[in-house]
């Protein structure tokens, strides 16, 4: 039988994981059968690999880190500011606020280029099933607990906050999927497929939009929520494309970009570190584009159109 007290334990994120192995087992073949019996070509064999491939190295990079990753989260539970009671009451609202920090640290990953070069690799896929899910960003346990330290510091327990997050994981993995298109009421203060895949598109209209993993409330609050459009069909994957799919260019695909940009000669020290720290896009002499940019082009020719129209 399974202990609730060890979920909540410093083992709870390994019985989490390993209680849903099978799950995820049965619902990805589930997944594959629709696909082939279906011929919706949603799974493709190199891409299945590839996203257990860096599952695998963001897992033995995450045990590396882990004990380090505590120490650091600890130090700030033992100089927290509040003493709560572990009641239902503390867990739900340590749930939703590990679920508001990972939002923020999903926020900073689009919007840092610094963080957006170790985040993409769970975009450079065109392909969109639930094995994306997995398709981790490998060096993301080197800095992943300090979106999480704040929490320990006001006084969750972090053990408790990393359990959340694996919940919270758990429910983000399945919405990687393109087989279930609306669910009905969720769709107004949870995340769904239908949300998440606008998140993983590369069309204009739907860059940097729906950063939750398990409540859309926070984009709908700090406005980056935009619906799944009918008339504007996903497309998936990153632009430009990588030159090829092999595992090392998809791991440094954009850091060799950033290196590229940062060793151009006469370049001020502000400018080298604003490559690396600035929106991805961004470029010391002007010429660049930002999602921002794109995005405030693509809906004045939409308000353009709408105005000749009207005409």
């Amino acid at each position: 039988m399974l202990d609730f007290s060890n979920i909540l334990s410093e083992h709870g994120q390994t019985i989490l994981y390993f209680f849903t192995i099978p799950f995820f087992a049965a619902v990805i073949f589930a997944e594959m059968l629709f696909s082939y019996f279906g011929n919706k070509q949603l799974y493709k064999g190199k891409d299945v690999a590839m996203n257990v491939f860096l599952a695998l190295i963001n897992f033995g990079l995450d045990l590396v880190m882990k004990a380090f990753a505590m120490f650091v989260m600890f130090f700030f539970f033992t100089h927290r500011v509040f003493d709560f009671e572990f009641n239902i009451w503390y867990f739900i609202a340590c749930f939703v606020v590990t679920d508001f920090a990972y939002f923020v640290h999903h926020y900073v990953d689009h919007h840092s280029r610094f963080f957006w070069a170790v985040h993409i690799t769970h975009h450079n896929s065109e392909y969109f099933n639930i094995t994306t899910g997995f398709r981790s960003p490998v060096l993301q346990p080197l800095y992943r607990y300090l979106f999480f330290a704040p929490l320990a510091f006001m006084g969750f327990n972090p053990w408790h906050i990393m359990v959340m997050y694996s919940l919270g994981q758990i429910y983000g993995a399945l919405v990687h999927t393109q087989t279930v298109k609306k669910m009905g009421f969720l769709e107004y203060f949870m995340v769904t497929p239908s949300h998440h895949r606008v998140h993983h598109a590369c069309n204009i209209k739907y860059l940097d939009r729906n950063m939750g993993m398990v409540f859309i409330l926070w984009d709908k609050i700090f406005g980056t929520f935009e619906p799944e459009d009918p008339k504007t069909p996903v497309k998936y994957g990153i632009y430009p494309k990588m030159p090829d799919n092999g595992p090392v260019t998809t791991i440094f695909y954009e850091w060799r970009k950033i290196w590229k940009d940062m060793k151009q000669p006469n370049l001020k020290l502000a400018d080298r570190i604003n490559y690396l720290f600035n929106s991805p896009g961004w470029r010391h002499d002007g010429t660049g584009k930002t999602v921002r940019n794109f995005q405030k082009e693509y809906w004045a020719k939409k308000r353009n159109a709408i105005k000749k129209k009207v005409a």
